[in-house]
C-alpha cells in the first residue's frame, strides 16, 4: 500500500476579524484537493496545541446556511484561537461528509422529505459519513505539532489522529446554537454518529425546564421484581417507526434530554435485539449529569453483533445479555469473551426468554428500578404480562402512519385494559411528554 504524504506549496498572511493567521495550502499524494492549514502563532514543537479539524461546507462555511452547525464552529474555533493566541484549523476538502457538493444538495432535497442526514447518504449509496483525516495528520506533523487539544464533537476525529499516533490531550467542546432548522441534524449527530454534544437548552423552548417526574419506588415491588417504566417516542398516530428495522428519529432536543433524564433515574435499561440490530444505541446518558443505567438486552438467538456499541463504546457497563438455551455456543462463547454477561434462561411457548424469570433474576441481582425503550414487540410482551408500572411517552407532532408502538395485546384472564393514574403532561420543545403510573386493576 502506497504511503500518503502531504507537501506544503506555499503560505499567506490572512487577516481577519479575530486576528492574523496564516494560509498554507497542502498538495497530498492521496487526491487532487487544495487541503489547508489555517495557523496562528508559534506551534512547532508546542504541547497540547489547539487544534480544530474542519471539513468543508459550501453551504455553511460560506453561504451561513441554518441547515447544519458547520459554519458557527469554524468561527468558534477561530476564535477560541484567536483567544488562546496559537492553533491550528486543518481545513480539509471533503465536502458533505465525502460525498461532494452535488449529492449533499440531493441528501437535502431526501432530508426535506423527513429522512435523517444518515438515511439520506445511505439512500443515496453512500456511507453515512465517508470521511477520514490521514491527511490531517500528516499536515498537523508537517507542522511539527507533537500533541493537540482538539476541538470537536466528533469521536471519529479524535481516534483517527490517535491511531496516526497524534496525542490528543484533551478534547475541547465546540458548542453552537441549536435551532429549528438545524435540531433534528444535531439531533442525528447525538444518536446515531456518537457526538458528543448537550442538546439540553437552559430551558425548553416553552420557557420551562425540562420535566420533573414522580418519585420513584425506594425498593424493589413486593413481588419480586424491579419497579418497570415502559418508555418510547411515537408519533402522533402511534408510530415509532416508518418501517420495523429502521430507525426513526421523532424526539426533539428537549425530550431528548428528558429521555436521559429519565434513564439516569434507574438502575437498568432494557432493549431487544432488533433495537440493537437497527439502531445499535449506546444506551447511556450523555444530555444530562448522571449514572449510567445497567444495558440489559432480550437476545433469545443471541444475534448481538460483536461490534456493536454497547460492546465497545459503552464506557462503564458491559451489557447483559438474556438469551434461552436455543443460542449457539459459538456465540456465548464469542460475545463473553467480548465482555457480555449472559443470562441464559427458560422460554416461555414462543421460544423468547421467559420475563418473569428474568425479572426475579434481575431482583435478586439489586436491580430495583428498570426502564424498558422498546422496541415494539418488547413494550408489547411486557404490557402484555402486566410488567410495567409506569409509562413515560413522548409524543412528537408528525403523522408516519407505521409500526406502532403497542402491537395486538391480549389481556390475559378476560381482565379489562390497564387505566393510567397520576398523568402528569409536559410541553418540552414540540414534542408532548406523558408520564403516568399504571392501574392494571388486578384487585
Amino acid at each position: 500500500m502506497t504511503q500518503v504524504t502531504v507537501q506544503q506549496q506555499a503560505c499567506a498572511r490572512i487577516p481577519t476579524d479575530v486576528g492574523q493567521f496564516q494560509l498554507c495550502l497542502y498538495a497530498n499524494s492521496q487526491d487532487q484537493k487544495e487541503h489547508l492549514a489555517l495557523i496562528m502563532g508559534d506551534v512547532a514543537g508546542q504541547d497540547n496545541v489547539l487544534v480544530r479539524v474542519h471539513s468543508e461546507c459550501f453551504t455553511g462555511d460560506v453561504l451561513g446556511s441554518l441547515r447544519c452547525d458547520c459554519g458557527p464552529q469554524l468561527q468558534r474555533a477561530m476564535r477560541l484561537i484567536a483567544d488562546n493566541g496559537s492553533g491550528v484549523i486543518i481545513y480539509l476538502r471533503q465536502e458533505g461528509r465525502g460525498i461532494g457538493l452535488g449529492e449533499k444538495l440531493r441528501a437535502y432535497n431526501l432530508q426535506d422529505m423527513g429522512y435523517d442526514t444518515v438515511d439520506a447518504n445511505l439512500m443515496l449509496g453512500h456511507q453515512a459519513d465517508g470521511r477520514e483525516y490521514t491527511i490531517a495528520g500528516l499536515i498537523l506533523r508537517d507542522l511539527g505539532v507533537r500533541n493537540v487539544r482538539l476541538l470537536t464533537n466528533n469521536p471519529d476525529k479524535i481516534e483517527s489522529l490517535q491511531q496516526q499516533g497524534i496525542q490528543v490531550t484533551a478534547r475541547v467542546p465546540l458548542t453552537t446554537e441549536v435551532t429549528a432548522e438545524n435540531q433534528t441534524y444535531l439531533q442525528t449527530k447525538v444518536q446515531r454518529m456518537r457526538h458528543l454534544l448537550n442538546l439540553e437548552p437552559a430551558h425548553g423552548q416553552n420557557g420551562r425546564a425540562p420535566a420533573t417526574l414522580p418519585a420513584m419506588p425506594p425498593n424493589a415491588r413486593p413481588n419480586g421484581r424491579p419497579f418497570i417504566t415502559l418508555s418510547y417516542a411515537q408519533s402522533l398516530d402511534g408510530s415509532i417507526t416508518a418501517y420495523r428495522g429502521q430507525p426513526l428519529a421523532l424526539s426533539g432536543p428537549q425530550s431528548m434530554a428528558f429521555c436521559h433524564h429519565l434513564r439516569a433515574q434507574h438502575d437498568a435499561i432494557l432493549v431487544g435485539i432488533n433495537t440493537i440490530l437497527a439502531d445499535d444505541p449506546h444506551l447511556t446518558v450523555r444530555l444530562v449529569p448522571g449514572k449510567n443505567p445497567q444495558p440489559i438486552v432480550l437476545d433469545s438467538h443471541l444475534r448481538f453483533p460483536l461490534t456493536a456499541n454497547l460492546l465497545c463504546h459503552h464506557p462503564d457497563c458491559p451489557p447483559w445479555i438474556a438469551t434461552t438455551a436455543q443460542a449457539h455456543p459459538t456465540r456465548r462463547q464469542a460475545l463473553e469473551a467480548a465482555g457480555a454477561q449472559l443470562f441464559t434462561l427458560p422460554s416461555d411457548p414462543l421460544g423468547r426468554v421467559d420475563l418473569p424469570v428474568l425479572l426475579a433474576q434481575l431482583a435478586e441481582r439489586g436491580v430495583q428500578t428498570l426502564m424498558v425503550e422498546g422496541g415494539a414487540r418488547v413494550i408489547t410482551s411486557f404490557l402484555d404480562l402486566h410488567l410495567a408500572d409506569r409509562v413515560a411517552v413522548t409524543i412528537a407532532p408528525l403523522l408516519v402512519g407505521g409500526l406502532h408502538a403497542v402491537e395486538n395485546v391480549v389481556w390475559h384472564n378476560g381482565r379489562s385494559s390497564p387505566h393510567l393514574r397520576h398523568p402528569h403532561y409536559q410541553t418540552l420543545g414540540q414534542d408532548i411528554v406523558l408520564v403516568a403510573d399504571i392501574d392494571w386493576q388486578d384487585g
